[in-house]
């Protein structure tokens, strides 16, 4: 199968009107791909705190309208990256969205681990509970944001509930460059799993984004990996990889310890 991350640059001049039309053009562009990623809150802006509250959208918002319709004309599936949710009692989250070639939404993730410790995202929205796999025609895959990274018993309860390939989208500050290549690579690998992790570049609210978005195979290989400017990075996988790496090295077989993750859906 064929998978395209699309690293927008997300930049303070840019409205979310502007983005999103970039974005749909972009990724209708893609037409012939099987897979089409975006990054974490492209939209809205990762580190606009003070405007999520205005910009919050439901599931069936402006971003969500947009990217539906371009992954119908595609004909691919389409991981649009995040949106500042408002939920109908009124809280946000930073929820992921997944569609499928008709443009039908398969999949949404509320973002489990909030970044900011005492401030951002840690304090003006909430957090998720459930762990989201979703079944497709070329494998299953599983669903995290950026700051989840960190925290490797999701990934292993993403692996527990079937998933082949996982997708991260993000805004990793640039500082923090080495940790991004870092965990992306040990994630793929201590799972045994294909990994496609879309971060943004550009700057936006005072950070700057780190790029590099990267795919990575069960085995720790990068197939590719994009720098810093906007660009789109685009990999051939072979799925049946999966089954055999798990087969030639069968390292999860051998688990013995089991931590209680969140709930599943």
């Amino acid at each position: 199968m064929r998978a395209s991350l699309i690293q927008l640059s997300v930049d303070d001049a840019d409205s979310a009107d502007e983005r999103r039309h970039r974005a749909a053009s972009l990724v209708r562009a893609r037409a012939g791909d099987d897979l089409v990623v975006l990054p974490e809150l492209w939209a809205a802006g990762a580190w606009a705190y003070d405007r999520w509250e205005q910009d919050a959208e439901g599931l069936d918002g402006p971003t969500a309208a947009a990217m539906s319709a371009a992954a119908r004309e595609a004909g691919v599936w389409l991981h649009a990256g995040s949106v500042v949710e408002r939920d109908t009692d009124g809280t946000l989250y930073n929820t992921a969205l997944l569609f499928d070639r008709t443009g039908e939404l398969r999949g949404c993730y509320r973002k489990i681990h909030r970044y900011g410790f005492d401030t951002g995202e840690a304090t003006l929205m909430g957090g998720g509970d459930a762990i989201v796999t979703v079944p497709t025609d070329f494998g299953v895959i599983g669903l995290a944001i950026c700051y989840d990274l960190r925290f490797p018993e999701l990934f292993r309860g993403l692996l527990d509930a079937g998933a082949e390939l996982i997708v991260i989208p993000a805004a990793w500050p640039a500082a923090r460059l080495t940790h991004w290549q870092l965990l992306t690579r040990t994630r793929a690998l201590e799972e045994q799993v294909f990994l496609l992790a879309c971060c943004a570049t550009g700057t936006h609210g005072g950070m700057r984004q780190g790029g590099h978005s990267v795919v990575v195979d069960p085995w720790g290989t990068v197939l590719g990996e994009a720098r810093t400017a906007e660009e789109t990075l685009t990999v051939d996988l072979d799925m049946a990889q999966v089954a055999l790496m798990r087969s030639e090295l069968p390292v999860l077989r051998d688990r013995v310890l089991a931590i209680e993750a969140p709930g599943r859906r």
